[in-house]
């Protein structure tokens, strides 16, 4: 058996509130993940033209609010 296999299988085991904290945990996980490849994308500049563009569009009116 893999070692996904091996997690699948535990989390398939859970009771319903070994669930759930797993569950907020994962999320949380998952969330400082994507924040540190964001932070890491900006240091190494590959936001700016998109960020260019917005600040463009916005100076230029063609903006609406949500």
């Amino acid at each position: 058996m893999t070692k996904l296999e091996d997690i699948e299988s535990a989390v398939a085991k859970l009771a319903p509130g070994e669930l759930d904290r797993f569950r907020a945990w994962f999320e949380d996980f998952e969330a400082d993940r994507f924040d540190t490849k964001i932070e890491r994308h900006v240091r190494e500049g590959k936001l700016d033209a998109l960020a260019d563009h917005a600040l463009s569009e916005l100076r230029k009116g063609n903006v609406r609010d949500l």
